[in-house]
Formats: C-alpha cells, structure tokens, sequence
C-alpha cells in the first residue's frame, strides 16, 4: 500500500454491530407492544418491522407508527409508548463497538493517522452513537448527513470528509461494509478502500475492492 495519511471509517457496521444492535432494540419494543394489546405473533410483527426499515431506511424514526398503521389501521399511542420506551431502555445498555474496534482505534492514532467518519445518519444520531461509546475523541473529522444533505456513493460526503482532513484522494483509505455505496463513492475519487466484510449480510456483490477485512483488527498490519 502506498503511502496512507488518514483514514475514513463508515459507522454503522463497521465500527458498530448496528443491524444486531437494531434488532434486539425492536425485539424488545414488539415485546411491549405485545404485553399492550397487540394481536400480531412477534415473527409477523419482526418480519413487517425489517420490510418497512427497507422501505423508509434504518434511521426512520416512525417506524413504529408506521407498523401499527399498517397492523391496526390507527396509531394506538398507547402500544406506541410502551414501544418507544421498550426501544430507549434496550438501546442504552446494548449500543457498543465491534470487539477490538476501540483497541485498533488507538494503534492507528500511534501510527499517525487521521481518522474520521463519513455516515449516512443524521448528524446528531451519529454523535450519539461515538459519543455512547467514548470513540469521538479518536476521530479528526466526521461528516454526517447534514453536511452534504447527499447520502453514499454521492462523492460529496467525501470530498467534504477529505477537504477537513487536507489529505489528497490518494492518500486515504476508506473503509466500509456496503460495497456499492462505502466503496463506490471513495473509488470514483481515487481514494484506496477496504470492505470491512464482517459487517456485511448476505453474499456480497462482486466489486473491485482494494482490500477487504474479516475483522476490523486487521486493519493495523493492513497499514
């Protein structure tokens, strides 16, 4: 590998288990809608929950409306607030890094790296989730939806991400679990990539990748 300056991390799973940690929060919220009143078996009601985040995206903050408007034809806000709470709870004790995630970070800060993060997420949502771990000290720039108002493969987030890193295309090395937007975007500009396979579900499409990793400690021989 020629010479890297920096590198630019996507967040969720890539440094968060995010699908996991998604799925265990509305686990619990259809549990408690289930305890409320809800007439849905919870396979059905999980099923219809992944079909609308693949609808409206895993940021969609009505996503439990949106599931009892489709179930029950209203929104019961009764059922809707044992739900929100169920999520909230489960969510402050499960949010966590990948294992070895905080360790790499800090080798790659020894080694001289900047680091930084491009997300898809709104801004506040990704500052939560660095700032829940105690990783937002390790990151020189992050560039979150809000900054561009563009989402991945758009080279706008990461052209914005190198401009604050003053680092040439060249010189980074983005690493990310979605193929056809992480690695997309950084190839069209010319920057080197790593797919970060342990965060990808599925077969993953063929695509030229640089590098790809099985674990996100490997990134430290890798550099």
């Amino acid at each position: 590998m020629g010479k890297i300056k920096a590198v630019i991390f996507d967040l969720d799973n890539t440094l968060i288990d995010f699908l996991k940690f998604k799925r265990m929060c509305c686990s619990e919220a259809v549990d408690a809608m289930i305890d409320a009143g809800l007439k849905i078996p919870k396979q059905k009601s999980m099923e219809i929950i992944n079909d609308l985040f693949t609808r409206h995206g895993m940021e969609d903050h009505r996503i439990f409306e949106r599931f009892l408007k489709r179930t029950e034809g209203r929104v019961d806000y009764q059922k809707l607030a044992h739900a929100v709470n169920a999520y909230r709870r489960t969510r402050i004790g499960l949010l966590s890094p990948y294992p070895r995630a905080k360790w790499t970070l800090i080798k790659l800060k020894e080694k001289g790296l900047k680091l930084a993060i491009v997300s898809d997420a709104p801004k506040i949502k990704a500052w939560l989730r660095l700032t829940a771990m105690r990783l937002d000290d390790f990151f020189d720039v992050v560039v979150a939806l809000e900054d561009t108002g563009r989402t991945k493969p758009s080279r706008l987030p990461f052209r914005a991400a190198l401009r604050e890193l003053k680092v040439a295309p060249s010189e980074c090395l983005m690493v990310g679990d979605r193929p056809a937007r992480d690695m997309k975007g950084a190839r069209s500009l010319g920057m080197k990539t790593c797919f970060a396979k342990y965060g990808y579900e599925g077969k993953a499409p063929k695509m030229k990748v640089d590098y790809a990793i099985n674990s996100i400690e490997e990134l430290v021989t890798l550099l």
